[in-house]
């Protein structure tokens, strides 16, 4: 009789016949983010407390930001498509490597300190497009689910390490905080100047490697632009970026940096352990299921947040993590099944969605955070937040039968 093989089995046996280059870019995806989120998630309190901006300007720098993070994903597409992969990827840590460095003199004038941000967000945008595709470059789609969770933990990893390591000194020890940093990044700089070209990995040229839909599938979706993924991405970020940006305002003051930190450590070491254990099953999760898994999580948590104590602040951001696992790989994978463009350029569209959701949750949290604060409701902004997360999935949902109804294709599986 033969034993069914669980979750893990398989995690483990995939685990088992990654490349040596894949290895190395699963490494790279957990030391990145660690530097990274040593200073990213401090961000609205270094240029409120310390540069004395006022949160309406930071809030707008960020938007612009994120959005030059995000959408530059399609640049970065472009980009791969006609240099390559690999040589894609060492521009864009140049260019982050940079940027890091310029948050030096960024410490003592804004202006420096903004022009550092949009640095980083640039190589950030040129750099995760190709490293998807390069990840993924020849392998079959059922590879896919685990090499793209297999890279979102490591990233997590790094995640959980990054804030609680650097937590004491992001206003206490700034400079030779960044300066590590930047060392950090040069050093990764160099090990990626070290992988074999696309040929090397996969026999085929760069533009090769096109997502590879089941052909009933393909003639559904002949358009460039997976447009229910787009959207739907779009929407994830736009609500969860109002957790990203603003949390660190409203649970530090009410705790402390290093209980933020450990609340990150937390939401990240989920992520890392339930992500690829999940990722078969989130594969098999009919879309418009998941959304609501998805979107119900990310309500619950936003909701538990406004309670605003230690407890609800660690419960809510782990109830958040829980939609995040399941919304932003299942859109990935859905932009892959619906699209005939190459992995590269469909991550690139997809980080287009994130930009555009990140920016006007950006804008608009900037400033619904501030009057939220001036009277005296912080933990009323979570509610709203909560609320436009529950509504979603039906929103989508009546936007997808309306579409179906006037003979254009629909939510799919």
């Amino acid at each position: 009789m033969t034993l069914p093989v669980t979750p893990r089995g398989r995690l483990r046996s995939g685990l088992a016949r990654l490349t040596g280059p894949q290895r190395f870019l699963l490494a790279g995806s957990f030391l990145i983010p660690l530097g990274s989120f040593a200073v990213l998630p401090f961000m609205a309190v270094l240029f409120h407390e310390r540069l004395g901006m006022g949160l309406g300007a930071v809030g707008v720098v960020l938007a612009v930001a994120s959005l030059v993070q995000f959408s530059g994903g399609v640049v970065g597409g472009a980009v791969a498509e006609r240099i390559g992969l690999r040589r894609t990827m060492l521009l864009a840590l140049v260019i982050r490597t940079a940027g890091f460095g310029c948050f030096l003199p960024g410490l003592r004038h804004p202006a420096a300190a903004v022009f550092a941000l949009f640095l980083v967000s640039a190589g950030a945008a040129l750099y995760l497009p190709a490293n998807k595709a390069y990840l993924i470059h020849r392998v079959d789609e059922g590879q896919r689910p685990l090499l793209l969770s297999a890279s979102g933990s490591a990233l997590n990893a790094g995640i959980a390490l990054g804030p609680l390591a650097a937590a004491p000194f992001v206003l206490s020890a700034s400079a030779g905080l960044f300066t590590a940093v930047t060392a950090l990044f040069a050093a990764i700089t160099v090990g990626h100047a070290f992988l074999p070209g696309e040929s090397s990995v996969g026999g085929q040229a760069v533009g090769a490697g096109r997502s590879q839909a089941p052909p009933s599938r393909a003639k559904a979706f002949t358009g460039r632009l997976a447009v229910l993924p787009f959207v739907t991405t779009a929407l994830s970020l736009y609500v969860f970026m109002f957790f990203q940006h603003y949390l660190a305002l409203y649970a530090v003051p009410r705790t402390s940096t290093t209980y933020y930190g450990l609340v990150l450590a937390l939401y990240a070491l989920l992520l890392v352990i339930a992500q690829p254990l999940l990722a078969d099953r989130i594969a098999r999760l009919p879309y418009a299921r998941a959304l609501w898994w998805g979107f119900g999580a990310m309500a619950a948590g936003m909701a538990t947040l406004a309670v605003g104590n230690h407890a609800a602040l660690l419960a809510g951001a782990l109830l958040v993590c829980l939609g995040e696992i399941v919304l932003f790989l299942k859109n990935d994978l859905e932009a892959l099944a619906r699209s005939p463009r190459a992995p590269a350029v469909v991550f690139g569209h997809q980080r287009l969605a994130a930009g555009i959701g990140a920016f006007v949750s950006g804008v608009a949290g900037g400033e619904g955070y501030q009057l939220a604060e001036r009277t005296g409701g912080a933990g009323l902004f979570w509610v709203a937040v909560a609320v436009q997360c529950a509504l979603l999935p039906l929103l989508i949902g009546r936007w997808t039968s309306i579409r179906a109804d006037a003979g254009v294709t629909g939510p799919g599986r």
